[in-house]
Formats: structure tokens, C-alpha cells, sequence
């Protein structure tokens, strides 16, 4: 894939980066609570440079971390979509799938329904055989979005090598969906 793809919802959109994305991005990471399960919030520079990265990824591959955009309002929502992880990982090569949304987005079902875009995405246009997605063990929102997705938690816990040793978020917990799986519900 060369060219940014773009995937749609009913209610959702999900696409390449846009320079108006920095400014909300940088605020829904500088959010205490939204960032509560990652080691630190973001500095405005820090933000920027992860959307740069994405950005990038993205331009590079056609897919990765989407803005997520609601088709209505066109408001900036935060991001949902395929990654590649860097991290070495017992799942490792993996494709993991992702959200972070601004707090004022949250209960609405937009992580569900954009993850479930993405997966759907994954496995049927790039033949993905295997989707994961992993979070620190106290991430109770997220594991439940995993959960709807069809996605099933590994008995083991890891610790992340990202995430600085001694820090309470490091031990994570792993959830996985074949294709086989997600093609039979």
C-alpha cells in the first residue's frame, strides 16, 4: 500500500493526520486521566512528534494509528487503528490494534466501532492472521473494549519493556484475536 487508506462507520472516520489534529491530540495527551495507564502525560512537543510518527507510518504503509474524526461534527476525537509494535513482545511479530480518546468522547461506543473497522480492515484487506492489543492490567475500560471485540486474554502477564521497571503499570496483560476466530462470530 502507497496511499493513505481511510475507513468509514456509520458514525466515524477514520484518517490520515491533518496539521488541525495537533492541538486537541496535545490536549487529550496532556489529560491526566486519559493518560492515567501510560507512564507519563505528553509534553505539547512530545505529542506533536508522536503524531508525526504516526503520520508518518501511515504515509509509509497506507494504514496504522487513524485520527479518528465523528462524520457529523468533524470533531477530532483522538486516534484508533494498526500498529506494528517496536517493542519486543511475547506476541512478537504482531500487529496490535489501539485507541486513545479525548475523556469527553469516552462511553459513547466509538472505540468498539472504530476498532472493530480496523479489524475488519486487518483481517480481510491486509490477511492478517492474528490481531492483539495489550494494556497495563488496571485498564479496566480498555480490557472491556478488547473483551467486545471478540478479543480473548492470555492466562500470562508480560512485563512491558517500555514501561520503566518498578512502575505499577508494567505488567500488562495480553488479548489476542485470529482470523479464524473473528470470521466465525
Amino acid at each position: 500500500m502507497n496511499h493513505p487508506v481511510s475507513l468509514h462507520t456509520q458514525r466515524l472516520r477514520l484518517r490520515q493526520w491533518r496539521p488541525a489534529d495537533r492541538a486537541p491530540f496535545a490536549a487529550l495527551n496532556a489529560d491526566l486521566e486519559v493518560m492515567r495507564y501510560f507512564p507519563a502525560p505528553l509534553s505539547r512537543a512530545q505529542s506533536d512528534a508522536l503524531a508525526d510518527r504516526i503520520e508518518g507510518l501511515i504515509a509509509e504503509r497506507g494504514w496504522g494509528f487513524w485520527a479518528l474524526e465523528c462524520r457529523q461534527s468533524h470533531a477530532f476525537l483522538g486516534f484508533t487503528g494498526l500498529h506494528v509494535p517496536a517493542a519486543e513482545l511475547p506476541c512478537s511479530p504482531c500487529v496490535e490494534i489501539g485507541w486513545r480518546l479525548a475523556r469527553e468522547h469516552w462511553g459513547w461506543g466509538y472505540a468498539s466501532e472504530a476498532a472493530s473497522a480496523c479489524l475488519a480492515f486487518g483481517f480481510d484487506q491486509l490477511g492478517l492472521g492474528e490481531i492483539v492489543a495489550f494494556t497495563a492490567l488496571g485498564n479496566l475500560r480498555s480490557r472491556a473494549v478488547m473483551e467486545r471485540l471478540g478479543m480473548v486474554a492470555d492466562a500470562a502477564t508480560f512485563e512491558h519493556p517500555a514501561v520503566p521497571p518498578g512502575s505499577p503499570l508494567r505488567e500488562h496483560c495480553l488479548y489476542r484475536l485470529p482470523a479464524a476466530c473473528r470470521q466465525a462470530r
